[in-house]
């Protein structure tokens, strides 16, 4: 066995490795095929020291030590490894379950911006220092992940459990209709009463064209009272197309209830806000950031365009017809009869269609309890039909 200690001290007093290997209290034993002994120990010496580096933990402001320290700190590298995947997490529950998951943060386009950002940061300190992605760095990305799934399943369980949010799927089936689909979840009602719901804003041109399909499916199912008379905003397109205001509309006698958020500002622009999560949820999910937008019995969804086209309603406007305008359009509406009428009639019977399929009452049953005309019952029961 070699005596390292006796190699150490003649190596102090400048001896050659041959000269060290011959020395019997060295105690060396060369192999006959490991070639020169001096060679041979000295080959042996040094391995033995890298091996023993390996194995010794790194010593105080040794260069391992540093680089070890340096991993541990939150450097820019090591923020992006933990913010990316915990918004990549969030992001693609948020974006398949947008409610309740959602809710709090839209998939689209906050959660998106924020894994863009985080994606960044990331991008940038792996730019200006490579990280090793052992120990520290490797449980930070696990840490991302964890935190992820927690915040946002917590932010799904707390909207459903707390609030009472509905949970709703990422898409929409097809149904018959120009813009019409279908969600597959529970209905929505009130007091037993299919709800019919309506978001947008007094100065949308496309709300205000389409209010009149709405007001009329309405005062078709029961008494309309709080209705008021409005134009759009006059600097937006289609200016100062005539609209009923929905806002303030309460029904009576009616097999359906009707609730609203519409934005009566009259400041461009300004989104309609919501009072409940079950409210906010059907936005947030299916509306695409557009108004309007219409749900009946949280299962019959209208939204990402609009319901009536306000360029058929023009030569109404108050731009062009002063409020006179507004009265030929609710005469016409009223009477079913006119080219204001022909324009809105179409997707007014198909609300009423869907109207009907969530109360479940027939139509024929319907028309003689609110004296539907017989184009409106034929059109009615032939739009039914089809869903």
């Amino acid at each position: 066995m070699v005596d390292w200690k006796e190699v150490e001290r003649l190596r102090s007093k400048g001896w050659e490795w041959s000269r060290i290997a011959s020395d019997p209290k060295v105690g060396f034993q060369a192999d006959s095929a490991a070639g020169e002994p001096g060679r041979a120990l000295r080959a042996l010496y040094y391995r033995r020291g890298r091996e023993k580096a390996a194995e010794a933990p790194s010593e105080p402001g040794s260069k391992r030590s540093q680089e070890s320290l340096r991993e541990s700190r939150w450097s820019i590298a090591r923020i992006g490894l933990l913010l990316t995947p915990l918004f990549a997490i969030w992001f693609l529950l948020a974006f398949f379950i947008p409610s309740p998951v959602g809710l709090l943060l839209p998939a689209i386009p906050w959660l998106a911006l924020g894994l863009g950002a985080s994606a960044v940061l990331l991008l940038f300190g792996m730019y200006h220092r490579r990280p090793n992605f052992k120990g520290v760095l490797r449980t930070t990305v696990v840490g991302g992940v964890v935190l992820g799934l927690l915040i946002s399943g917590g932010i799904g369980i707390g909207a459903v459990s707390i609030f009472g949010c509905p949970l709703l799927p990422s898409t929409l089936g097809t149904q018959p209709g120009p813009g019409w689909g279908y969600a597959n979840t529970g209905a929505w009602q009130q007091n037993g009463q299919p709800v019919v719901y309506f978001y947008g804003a007094t100065w949308c041109p496309f709300c205000s064209a389409s209010s009149w399909a709405i007001w009329k499916a309405l005062s078709m199912f029961g008494t309309v009272q709080g209705a008021a008379q409005g134009w759009s905003s006059t600097s937006d397109v289609y200016p100062g197309t005539p609209e009923v205001i929905l806002a303030g509309i309460s029904m009576s006698k009616s097999p359906v209830a009707f609730i609203a958020s519409e934005d009566t500002s009259g400041i461009d622009g300004q989104p309609p806000t919501t009072s409940t999560c079950v409210q906010q949820a059907y936005v947030t999910a299916y509306s695409g950031g557009e108004i309007p937008f219409l749900v009946i019995n949280g299962r019959y969804v209208h939204g990402g365009s609009t319901i009536v086209n306000p360029a058929s309603l023009s030569q109404y406007s108050y731009v062009n017809s002063g409020t006179t305008g507004w009265s030929q359009v609710q005469s016409q509406v009223i009477n079913e009869n006119g080219t204001a009428w022909n324009a809105i009639s179409g997707q007014a019977w198909w609300i009423m269609a869907y109207m009907a399929k969530s109360t479940g009452l027939p139509v024929s049953q319907l028309a003689t309890t609110y004296h539907w005309s017989s184009a409106t019952k034929n059109a009615v029961s032939y739009d039914l039909a089809q869903i």
